[in-house]
């Protein structure tokens, strides 16, 4: 058998985002021994990507703002499938986590009395995002992974881990390699946290890095973890559209919340037509179907986009507020944004659902095995608001850091099984032994243009059928891949791996889309236009049968009377 090294936790980290990091930081605060793996260097997680603010009812800008209404917004933008739970402790506890990083040494901007600054986002209530210029992400990473380094916590970089291990019907490890040799390693752990992000990387125009290949979704199913509501994939309205090589990064809302407006081809300001009332600071899905209604309907740019222009505001006003973005134009599409329009259009770019968990804990439904941050569904409901993400990932990042330190400190020394190691290794070096066989990138190009295609921001019954049979078939061919070269820095061989969750992830989204024959929040069945009143009292879910998977439906968490009324009554800041 191949050899391998092997390293020894408490508590295993997968992933070195902000919700890994936070994680990261509790464990060890507990006192137990805790190891973080990344697949890339420590302090380029994507988290980095989520500029525009941290969502939390502060209050410095708005005193009218608390917790219920910041709860409140939350569930209404994801259509109240959110599990109420979670927006709760969400709402109520990201001012402390906001607080929490600044005393660390996050560097917020300033209102004139000194107080952390606050912008307007869309779908919030008040002005609610902390940030740093359109740098907030990097300025969280970069304070909680000083705070990391500070507490001495092992990290284990450039390493991708492809399988988890059980002993009996708990996790007690992971196989994994590193990417730079391709030698394998085993980690024994008595808990372990998911935090390894989304899905982009299975469509074709996304604004996810290249880490977003659904690791912890895929590993979770495979041990038998239940995800939840698949459907429910975020099209951030606002990516780059020209030149082609930068199409889909990301263009932060950031812009619209320091007064952008969307414009169409013929000048017009659109969002008019479709929310009056809050225009550009709509939640994300209503904007990126109108968006993508103006281009259908001929109404676009040139590259089919439209314009996101901040041109009218003094141009030090811009570069000061929205540096990156300046950057961001000048340097990769030749446009000074302080004189002209962009052109932006839709993006993948979040996915509400993922594996279920426990609201106070982050346990998924398989012992031992917890999940944070984006991997992790349930909080955000059929479509996130913006800012939400970085506050989630902090807020429960927290919670399930300390769950599974307590966890393994009541759990007795487990195994991990030579045999599965064994088998895990065995599936990882096949590709390299064949003869014959398709390229991955064929197949990962392949499985990109059908879920843009067939999968994408509008639905049909007749387009989700095609894409789950074509995806039975990449499947199929996915099996047979084959790889060149050694395993020494070695894209493709770590794309053979990667395609396996892909396309798993691909089809509980396709499959969950197929099921739920209505429109609500980020999914829009044009089939099904309408939003239904029984569809809203279910949870999708998914869970392994044998080598394929079952989809069905669960009841939606019932909420507590006290907080339901807040839906009844105008919120007093006085409950702050």
């Amino acid at each position: 058998m191949e050899s391998y090294e092997t390293h020894e936790h408490d508590v295993l980290v997968i992933g070195a985002g902000g919700a890994g990091l936070r994680a990261t930081v509790e464990a060890a605060v507990q006192g137990v021994s805790v190891g973080v793996v990344c697949k890339s260097l420590l302090g380029k997680a994507h988290t980095v990507m989520a500029e525009g603010g941290v969502a939390a009812a502060m209050a410095n800008v708005d005193e009218a703002d608390c917790w219920q209404t910041h709860f409140k917004d939350t569930m209404a933008g994801g259509k109240m499938l959110n599990n109420w739970r979670m927006a709760q402790l969400h709402a109520q506890q990201s001012p402390e986590r906001v607080y929490e990083l600044e005393r660390w040494g996050a560097l917020f901007d300033r209102t004139a009395d000194g107080k952390i600054l606050q912008r307007a986002f869309g779908g919030h209530t008040h002005n609610r995002l902390a940030h740093v210029g359109d740098r907030t992400g990097l300025e969280l990473i970069r304070t909680m992974q000083d705070r990391v380094v500070q507490q001495g916590v092992p990290v284990y970089m450039e390493c991708t881990i492809t399988h988890l291990l059980k002993d009996g019907d708990r996790v007690s490890g992971a196989v994994g390699y590193w990417r730079d040799t391709g030698r394998f390693v085993v980690f024994k752990a008595k808990a372990i946290v998911l935090a390894t992000g989304g899905v982009g990387k299975s469509f074709k125009v996304t604004s996810n890095s290249w880490e977003y290949t659904s690791d912890g979704i895929g590993m979770a199913f495979k041990s038998g973890a239940e995800l939840i509501d698949m459907e429910f994939l975020q099209f951030h309205p606002t990516g780059m559209v020209w030149p082609p090589g930068v199409k889909g990064l990301l263009v932060t809302e950031a812009v619209r919340g320091e007064g952008g407006l969307l414009r169409n081809n013929k000048g017009e300001r659109f969002m008019e037509k479709y929310d009056p009332k809050r225009m550009e600071l709509s939640t994300r899905d209503l904007v990126a179907r109108s968006i993508y209604t103006e281009v259908k309907e001929g109404r676009g740019s040139e590259h089919g986009g439209v314009f996101l222009d901040v041109s009218h505001l003094p141009a030090e006003t811009v570069i000061k507020k929205l540096p990156s973005m300046y950057h961001q134009f000048k340097d990769l599409a030749d446009v000074d944004i302080t004189k002209g329009p962009m052109e932006v259009g839709p993006t993948t770019h979040y996915m509400m659902g993922g594996v279920r968990v426990d609201a106070d804990t982050g346990q998924t439904t398989v012992p031992g095995l917890f999940a944070a941050g984006e991997v992790g569904g349930g909080m955000h409901g059929a479509n996130r608001l913006g800012g939400n993400s970085l506050s989630d990932l902090l807020v429960f990042g927290k919670l399930t850091g300390e769950a599974a330190a307590q966890f393994a400190k009541k759990s007795s020394k487990l195994r991990v099984r030579e045999e599965d190691i064994k088998a895990g290794i065995e599936e990882m070096l096949a590709p390299l032994a064949r003869t014959s066989g398709p390229s991955p990138y064929e197949i990962h190009e392949k499985l990109q243009e059908l879920m843009q295609s067939y999968v994408g921001i509008m639905r049909t019954e007749q387009d989700l059928k095609h894409a789950i049979e074509q995806l039975q078939t990449l499947k199929q061919e996915a099996q047979r891949v084959r790889v060149t070269g050694s395993r020494m820095y070695n894209p493709g061989w770590h794309l053979a791996y990667d395609l396996k969750t892909m396309l798993n992830t691909s089809e509980a989204i396709a499959r969950c889309a197929l099921q739920r024959t209505e429109s609500r929040g980020a999914h829009t069945r044009l089939d099904h236009p309408a939003t239904s009143p029984e569809w809203g009292k279910v949870n999708s879910t998914v869970n392994q049968d044998g080598d394929g998977m079952r989809v069905g439906t669960s009841p939606l968490p019932q909420m507590p009377e006290e907080l339901r009324q807040l839906f009844e009554e105008p919120v007093a800041a006085a409950k702050k």
